[in-house]
């Protein structure tokens, strides 16, 4: 047996590349054990991923944890949202998962928000104008582009629904998860019979939407995972929502994650609706919201750069007039799904340095066009913004924020957050606490706070300038190119 001095949880982060599991000393938060195998994802525009490598992935992130997963009291997975799942009669993939990065469904978010009485009606009915991100979108590209695998389906899924399912042999989901869909009103936290009617989607084939809280079930007896039979199952929810609750948010504390997308994002206590779509109007893990604005390329489009300029990614130099929208991969916000990266102010004395510093820059300013509008009006603005991620820990980003927010930055020591704010799902289970009180009661949040400087507002024009010059180049398709 541990040393722990209380029971024991497991808190599981499934994100686009990899899977990661902590297991968490629920009394102390002090991480155990823990264990991470990485996933395959395609590439092009399209981003697709076989649903049972996630669970592979698990299965052997947890064999790497070792007799400590063993004497785990619960389980709760955190997932990347808006993936798209669907299952045939016997639970298999019909087809690998759309995931949230895959844009090709840009043309019907664009026909589903005409259809529907505009930009104002789904905001107010689901929180979220949809975007090629979410998994309305996607259901409706794939009765449109492969009509046999809609026929085939018998089950829809998010990807931690997914891993919950194969846990419990019960379809579940919960509100924070459901609610980036696009088919989960927010007003009567229930599914749109309407919107599920208009895309052809049955609500038989949708997950049960567990509450915060509830026991979503218990691990069943046949399964490849080393956890008892019996072992108690939280609801879950998608990532960034695992995240908010990782660090025991409270109400108008600003977060910035910088990881393969770049997310800010702050719990609120008020129904959010931006009809500019820029805000998605998410619901939270335990009953409150989390208003969140998400952008496409972050920490992976940034090293891509460095990578084709043969550098390390803390090489950077000061931009010195140097513009870089780093679009690679389409782009949510601004919602320019059919963009590619556009460069402007080269010159010959231009360094390769100086260009990696306009890719954090870009990627930094789209985030931070964005915070403003998340926020509450009465939030305070001169609150540390809490930057997280892969990306938190280096030098190159936490200074470009510094720089361009001209706010104080705390960077939290805890690492792996998702997981955490899964492991404290799955403790509140067990001790009947909000998981946001557990985490607050494990600090996850303590960490340095970096003095803010002066934001640099010509840089910040600049690129706003050049963002809107180029807006017909970057709304231009591909055949148009």
């Amino acid at each position: 047996m541990s040393e722990a001095e209380g029971p024991l949880v497991v808190g599981v982060d499934s994100s686009t590349q990899s899977t990661k599991a902590l297991v968490v000393d629920a009394a102390t938060g002090q991480v155990v054990a823990s264990g991470q195998a990485r996933h395959d994802v395609s590439s092009g525009q399209g981003r697709e991923s076989d649903p049972r490598q996630w669970w592979d992935a698990l299965c052997e992130a947890l064999r790497q944890c070792g007799d400590a997963a063993r004497e785990a009291a619960a389980v709760s997975i955190g997932g990347q949202q808006h993936g798209l799942v669907t299952l045939d009669e016997r639970g298999e993939p019909v087809r690998p998962a759309l995931l949230w990065n895959d844009v090709r469904s840009a043309p019907q978010a664009r026909r589903l928000t005409e259809e529907l009485g505009g930009a104002k009606f789904w905001a107010e009915r689901t929180g979220s104008v949809p975007a090629a991100s979410f998994t309305v979108t996607k259901w409706a590209w794939l009765a449109e582009h492969e009509p046999d695998a809609v026929r085939a389906t018998k089950a829809v899924r998010l990807p931690h629904d997914y891993l919950t399912e194969r846990l419990t042999g019960q379809g579940t989901t919960d509100r924070g998860d459901a609610s980036g869909t696009g088919w989960w009103a927010t007003a009567t936290e229930a599914y749109d019979e309407e919107i599920l009617g208009h895309v052809g989607l049955d609500p038989a084939l949708l997950p049960r939407v567990v509450r915060p809280g509830e026991v979503a079930g218990t691990v069943r007896e046949h399964h490849d995972l080393p956890f008892s039979k019996g072992t108690l199952v939280a609801p879950g929810t998608g990532d960034n929502a695992a995240a908010a609750l990782g660090l025991g948010l409270r109400p108008g504390t600003p977060v910035m994650s910088l990881g393969t997308s770049g997310t800010v994002y702050a719990v609120s206590r008020h129904r959010p609706a931006d009809p500019t779509g820029t805000v998605a109007g998410f619901a939270d893990a335990h009953g409150d919201w989390l208003p969140l604005a998400c952008t496409l390329n972050c920490t992976l489009a940034v090293d891509r750069v460095a990578a084709l300029l043969g550098l390390d990614r803390e090489a950077v130099e000061p931009a010195a007039g140097v513009t870089f929208l780093p679009y690679l991969d389409g782009e949510r916000t601004p919602n320019l799904p059919d963009a590619s990266g556009l460069l402007l102010g080269l010159h010959h004395d231009t360094t390769g340095g100086q260009l990696l510093q306009a890719a954090y820059d870009g990627a930094v300013h789209a985030l931070l066009g964005a915070l403003d509008l998340v926020l509450d009006a009465d939030a305070d603005r001169s609150a540390p913004l809490l930057l997280i991620g892969g990306g938190a820990r280096g030098t190159a980003w936490q200074q470009t924020v510094r720089r361009l927010s001209g706010r104080p930055v705390q960077v939290p020591e805890a690492k792996e957050l998702v997981a955490l704010g899964a492991a404290a799902q799955a403790a509140g289970l067990l001790t009947g606490e909000d998981p946001a009180a557990v985490a607050r009661r494990w600090d996850t949040a303590r960490g340095p706070v970096l003095e803010a400087v002066d934001r640099d507002e010509a840089a910040l024009a600049r690129i706003s300038g050049v963002l809107s010059d180029a807006a017909p180049l970057l709304t231009r398709g591909p055949a148009d190119r």
